[in-house]
């Protein structure tokens, strides 16, 4: 993760490490999150529950940052990060590296909306690819 920012690295790092609680921390009180095409999450409280819910499903994952890219919106920063990520099954097995942007609009220094663009259908393919 050389050359990204402090808050970007260690984002990854919670989510890398599967702790729900700490990704939440970084949002808004009111914050969104959207994963995909899956119904948007309102609320620090209900994005610590529906992370915890997707990381109960997996044994493990990991991401390698790409690309970290930083602009504004009409509410302050936006950073979008560019990520490889290998996702680990309950059986041990892991999916190839599934390319995925994450957008990160900014309140302050607190998370205000969270968008995931990723195709993670390899992590739930009933004959895995990947090694184990």
């Amino acid at each position: 993760m050389t050359g990204t920012n402090r808050f970007v690295t260690d984002l990854f790092r919670a989510v890398d490490a599967l702790d729900a609680s700490a990704f939440a921390q970084r949002f808004a009180e009111d914050g969104t999150f959207r994963f995909g095409n899956a119904p948007l999450v309102v609320g620090r409280r209900q994005i610590e529950e529906s992370v915890a819910g997707f990381f109960s499903m997996i044994s493990g994952l990991q991401h390698e940052i790409v690309g970290v890219w930083s602009g504004t919106w009409e509410g302050g920063d936006v950073t979008s990060v560019e990520t490889r990520v290998v996702y680990t099954r309950q059986d041990a097995t892991r999916t190839d590296p599934v390319p995925a942007t994450s957008t990160l609009r900014m309140q302050g220094a607190t998370i205000k909306d969270f968008r995931i663009f990723a195709d993670i259908s390899p992590l739930f393919a009933t004959e895995p690819r990947g090694s184990s």
